[in-house]
């Protein structure tokens, strides 16, 4: 969180100030870099490999989360329920030694039906799920970079709480790309839209109607759906309804890019929300920060017993207990919900697969 404070300019203290220095300049050779690689892959210089089926990829510009997986979940399960045979191809980021990430056991908590293969070489992960899988379509999860594997269809989210990774590049900023990478974009999703005002959305549009202009603009809300736990089993099962977090004291974490909003949402449904801990994005959930954890809600349950621990599904797939320091622990799930250009979208989608 201090690099946050650091990069939005909430810190002002002189050793905040040189710290944003040295990471302006060290977003100069990221950014040449990133530039080099975009215009080799622009005049062909570097080869792009077709999957031999319609390709959609769900990216973004910034580093953190802005919603990737309820939408990678969403356009999947859309397809699968017109009948066509999908598969799931990412990078597996962090998988640990079964093969799988947190995120590949989400979407299979949300999506079991639709197989899913990991691998960082895409191009060889698309041709698995074409000839071995025989699918016929993909959904590239956290594709936008990733310009080896063509698409057909590029829809990438921006963060309505934090659109444009602070104005720079990494590690300055938060933006994976400048903002004139925005041009490859078919579609624009502006997630957790209802987090700001009207004005606000409209500048938000303004910027990427200026470097995009031919993409289709649409907003999306991420809206809690349920509560979740753990049963012993590979895929968690529905606990107690949102209800539930009515005036209940609430601990809450979660290993988020952005974990605000997550911590937002619960008061937002009536929780009494007494602490809460940001831990690194896609945190490994190891002995010793559980551990922390465990002497964390003991603590807090001291003075209040029916605290609740609740985290994000992303959290809850890692840790795969129902139950950390002696407090009950539950996770927030979420859904992706259109509430702007949903039409738009989809037809968008279709076209690609018809």
């Amino acid at each position: 969180m201090d690099y946050r404070r650091i990069i939005d300019g909430q810190r002002r203290d002189p050793l905040a100030v040189v710290a944003r220095s040295a990471l302006r300049i060290a977003a100069i050779p990221y950014g040449a870099a990133v530039r080099l690689r975009n215009r080799r892959y622009d005049s062909q210089r570097l080869p792009i490999h077709r999957a031999g089926v319609p390709v959609i990829s769900v990216g973004n510009l910034t580093a953190g989360g802005t919603g990737k997986t309820p939408m990678v979940a969403a356009i999947a399960a859309h397809l699968r329920g017109r009948g066509l045979r999908v598969g799931l191809v990412s990078r597996g980021y962090r998988s640990d030694e079964s093969g799988s990430n947190d995120e590949a056991r989400e979407l299979y908590d949300r999506i079991p039906d639709v197989p899913h293969v990991q691998n960082p070489d895409r191009v060889e992960a698309a041709r698995v799920v074409v000839e071995e899988l025989e699918m016929e379509a993909i959904v590239l999860d956290d594709g936008f970079q990733h310009r080896r594997l063509h698409r057909d269809l590029d829809v990438v989210l921006i963060d309505a709480t934090c659109p444009f990774g602070y104005g720079h590049l990494l590690p300055r900023g938060l933006l994976r790309e400048p903002l004139t990478a925005l041009a490859r974009a078919d579609a624009i999703v502006i997630s957790r839209a209802s987090r700001t005002d009207a004005a606000r959305r409209a500048a938000i549009r303004q910027t990427i109607a200026k470097h995009a202009p031919q993409a289709i603009i649409a907003e999306a809300d991420h809206v809690p759906a349920r509560l979740i736990r753990h049963t012993g089993a590979e895929t968690a099962a529905a606990g107690e309804a949102l209800a539930s977090l009515h005036n209940r004291p609430l601990a809450a974490f979660a290993g988020l890019g952005n974990p605000q909003p997550f911590f937002d949402s619960l008061s937002e449904l009536g929780g009494r929300v007494i602490a809460t801990r940001a831990l690194a994005d896609h945190c490994p959930y190891d002995r010793p920060t559980v551990e922390s954890l465990d002497e964390w809600l003991g603590e807090l349950r001291q003075s209040e017993p029916e605290l609740l621990a609740v985290c994000t599904h992303k959290d809850l797939v890692k840790l795969r207990t129902d139950r950390l320091g002696g407090t009950p622990l539950r996770a927030l799930a979420i859904e992706l919900r259109l509430t702007a250009g949903e039409a738009e979208f989809w037809q968008a989608i279709e076209r690609v697969v018809e």
